[in-house]
């Protein structure tokens, strides 16, 4: 499978690891229409834990995406209240890598 950034690849390690079921980007919410009623804006979670009926978006890069990925989940609250998204930062990401699959966070600031 193909990943946008090294980080969701080892994250996806870490939960087949745990033997959490997972997919990929499964779903894109649609957050404005144009006036002809075609989707202008939309997110797409990262990974979606089935069991646990729960979207997570990893940012792991620049600020400036951090601040555009907020707004769309802002929107998207409004949006699709029932649906549950969470964020996992930078420090999110490496603090679960470096502790529950501590090789990983080598590979990935190698």
């Amino acid at each position: 499978m193909r990943f946008a950034h090294d980080s969701e690849r080892l994250f996806a390690e870490l939960l087949d690891y745990y033997e959490v079921l997972w997919e990929y980007e499964p779903v894109e919410f649609v957050l404005a229409w144009g006036p002809d009623g075609q989707p202008t804006s939309a997110f797409r979670p990262d990974f979606y834990l089935t069991q646990h009926d729960l979207f997570l978006e990893l940012t792991t890069l620049r600020q400036e995406l951090v601040t555009v990925k907020n707004r769309k989940l802002r929107q998207m609250a409004q949006l699709y209240p029932e649906v549950r998204v969470r964020v996992l930062y930078r420090r999110d990401v490496f603090s679960l890598l470096g502790k529950y699959l501590p090789e990983a966070t080598a590979r990935l600031a190698g």
